[in-house]
């Protein structure tokens, strides 16, 4: 029996649902991204980021001593701005350079989907190195999947969007540097 992405009525997201759309991710990625229905929302992806987003700030609390509180709100607010963020950078290589006119809704949807899998594990110490690799394949899959680009475009999107971030943030390093320094 085949079910849809069971994104309910007003797409909210119930603990059913999370844990139905958890379940089906981790048993069958390409499955769930190439079940989700024509019109995707926000609600639904963005509250799967949210409930991922709070279990790997607490969890993550159990590794830090120092500013928990100020750390926790670094944490969240990383856990979800993020997938935001690539998500946005995604969709504008992905329409400058292959115009493939796909939603930012459905877009951020296999992001915050994608990243909200993986954020349930990444609090362990080290295991960046397994769940960002993971994170980046499941994405990838989703925008096969569930966007309709073919892999190439896929890869294409995914390396241009990862080295703008990284050239992003290697930018900053000398500002943090200066304002550490006060």
């Amino acid at each position: 029996m085949t079910e849809s992405i069971t994104l309910t009525n007003n797409d909210r997201l119930t603990i059913g649902s999370y844990f139905q759309a958890l379940t089906r991710i981790l048993g069958s990625p390409a499955q769930f991204f190439g079940e989700f229905p024509g019109e995707v929302g926000f609600r639904q992806p963005f509250g799967f980021l949210i409930v991922s987003g709070l279990f790997y700030t607490g969890a993550s609390l159990t590794c830090i001593h120092e500013s928990p509180v100020i750390m926790a709100g670094i944490l969240l607010v990383n856990a979800i701005a993020m997938p935001f963020i690539l998500a946005g950078i995604s969709y504008m290589v992905m329409t400058m350079s292959i115009g493939k006119r796909v939603t930012f809704a459905r877009l951020f949807a296999v992001y915050a989907f994608a990243t909200g899998v993986t954020l349930l594990a990444s609090w362990i110490p080290l295991f960046i190195w397994l769940t960002e690799p993971w994170k980046w394949l499941l994405i990838g899959i989703g925008m096969v999947k569930g966007c309709g680009l073919n892999g190439k475009q896929a890869i294409l999107i995914i390396g241009v969007s990862i080295f703008i971030v990284v050239l992003f943030f290697w930018s900053l390093a000398p500002v943090v540097t200066y304002i550490k320094g006060f």
